[in-house]
């Protein structure tokens, strides 16, 4: 998919040639007092803060399909989900490293997208690309992405701190992103069947976007604060809603109670999966990649987020030994399961 014309290959510019050449429009923003060009990046903290430091490595195959995954885009989510995971922390991204190992059937054209998706996601979110490294791969594209971020000590939540009677708070909508993949896979297995069948994604705009190019919540940290709410637990939701409130719950040595009807769920999402015979709880229960950022707060912070459009109150916390739950639209309760993501 990459051959074509104009085709240059990598090894003509060389590793700091490359290096060179995909950072030259790149601009610093931040606290970054010198980002890529010698051995190491130099930041200078902010008086009062913390740094936050989170990386993620995505493997051709594993978390990314090609075959209908832009380079551009790819790029772009690299970056974002990384950042998801600062923003998870009650905290603010500022810099991110990105390095690659690539196989030779990449030509630099299409490293060049790659890097477009990831200048993209800098300037969207106000980061700075402050280093990096590239390799070469036997076979395939591996991604690796470092975000660097700062909270105030006070401020930043940890997956530990959920209390017995908290509320359970979602921001947006869950299960696109799941529902997202599995159109790209069917109308995939629709074109390897038969090429001549070009694929049938009208009216589903909303759900591919959510799997090729999510958004990290970057606004719900002023959000947060201009609400003078402060979470007791939080984090982003990558591998469903479902296992992330088990990872709150053991860490912070509680259990939870969701209510169905009340997690959110676009009608896209739904529609989408119920044409599959999927159950569209189940979709954002256990899909992940979401990106939208799961927390718990205290009772007392109810009435400043009842009725607010970025959030969805979808349960309580209870004690450890009362367990994950989930309780159904007819009032039956069931124990919760976890069968999002795993990397292993």
């Amino acid at each position: 998919m990459f051959e074509n014309a104009g085709r240059t290959e990598i090894s003509s510019l060389g590793e700091f040639g490359l290096i060179e050449h995909l950072s030259k429009n790149f601009t610093i923003q931040n606290n970054t007092q010198l980002g890529i060009g010698d051995d190491a990046a130099v930041i200078t903290p902010t008086e009062g803060y913390q740094t936050l430091v989170s990386t993620d490595l995505l493997v051709e195959g594993v978390h990314f399909d090609l075959s209908y995954f832009p380079m551009k885009h790819l790029g772009y989510k690299a970056v974002v989900v990384n950042l998801s995971d600062i923003y998870a922390m009650n905290g603010k991204p500022k810099q991110v490293t990105v390095s690659l190992a690539l196989s030779s059937r990449f030509s630099l054209e299409a490293v060049e997208e790659l890097y477009a998706g990831v200048q993209l996601a800098c300037e969207r979110y106000r980061v700075d690309l402050v280093g990096g490294d590239t390799s070469t791969s036997k076979q395939g594209l591996m991604i690796s992405v470092t975000a660097i971020g700062e909270a105030k000590s006070a401020d930043i939540a940890y997956r530990s701190g959920a209390k017995v009677h908290d509320l359970v708070v979602v921001t947006g909508d869950l299960g696109g992103a799941y529902c997202g993949y599995q159109l790209l896979e069917r109308e995939k297995r629709v074109y390897l069947d038969n090429p001549s069948v070009q694929p049938d994604l009208g009216g589903f705009d909303y759900i591919i976007e959510r799997q090729l190019k999510p958004e990290a919540r970057k606004d719900i940290y002023e959000i947060l604060k201009t609400l003078h709410i402060k979470p007791t637990a939080m984090m982003d939701i990558s591998d469903g809603l479902a296992s992330e409130c088990f990872h709150i719950g053991k860490a912070s040595q509680v259990g939870m109670s969701l209510y169905e009807e009340k997690i959110p769920i676009d009608p896209s999402t739904y529609n989408f999966a119920r044409e599959l015979d999927l159950d569209p709880t189940l979709c954002a229960l256990s899909g992940g990649e979401d990106y939208e950022l799961l927390f718990t707060i205290d009772q007392s912070d109810f009435k400043k987020i009842e009725h607010h459009p970025d959030f969805s109150i979808i349960g309580y916390v209870n004690e450890k030994s009362d367990g994950m739950n989930l309780i159904t639209k007819s009032g039956n309760k069931h124990a919760l399961k976890a069968q999002g993501w795993t990397a292993f």
